[in-house]
């Protein structure tokens, strides 16, 4: 964190460090939500420091160009459009979580997706957070060959979460494969 600090401090003679650890703190706890540069200043506003929208920027880019998160654009299936706004950000080693955090429960569905989404990465080099309607697929990885979607779930064993999980897949009109990654054990 102090090299990435140091880089940023380069451009920035003025960086708060304690502010950078903040923010960093904040996505490492928020990973694979949906969330923007102005949601996180306003959530830092909120807490114990004011740090303005484009400060929460600059870390961020500093972060992404370290390769200490990765931004996950979000993406219309439907009308095969990148929409704009409410990305997702995962983090570049989910260690990093424990670094920020401590070794807080926080919520191991979301410490899946992030696992997910760098493989994910790895093997297809773009991953989108797909759009269908009003409802999300956790990841769409465009391929010349295949399309492929999939949804991550701690657990489907409960009726409701199953239906959730698979409505989104099934709004899908194609034909392309569709996979729900899930941490259950059945037989």
């Amino acid at each position: 964190m102090e090299e990435v600090a140091m880089r940023i401090d380069r451009r920035h003679p003025k960086i708060d460090t304690a502010a950078f650890n903040d923010v960093a703190s904040f996505l490492a706890d928020n990973a694979g939500n949906i969330t923007s540069v102005k949601g996180v200043a306003d959530s830092m506003r909120q807490t114990k420091r004011g740090i303005s929208p484009a400060t929460v920027g600059e870390y961020i880019a500093a972060m992404r160009e370290n390769y200490l998160l990765f931004r996950a654009n979000r993406y219309d299936i439907k009308g095969k459009a990148y929409l704009q706004a409410m990305e997702k950000y995962y983090l570049g080693d989910p260690g990093f979580r424990f670094w920020f955090l401590g070794k807080t429960s926080g919520d191991l569905g979301h410490r899946i997706e992030n696992v997910v989404y760098l493989e994910l990465l790895r093997r297809h080099r773009t991953v989108h957070i797909g759009k269908v309607g009003s409802t999300e697929v956790d990841f769409y990885t465009p391929d010349p060959e295949s399309d492929h979607y999939y949804q991550v779930s701690l657990t489907v064993m409960d009726e409701k979460t199953l239906a959730r999980e698979l409505h989104p897949l099934q709004s899908i009109d194609d034909n392309h494969p569709k996979t729900l990654l899930t941490m259950d054990r059945i037989g």
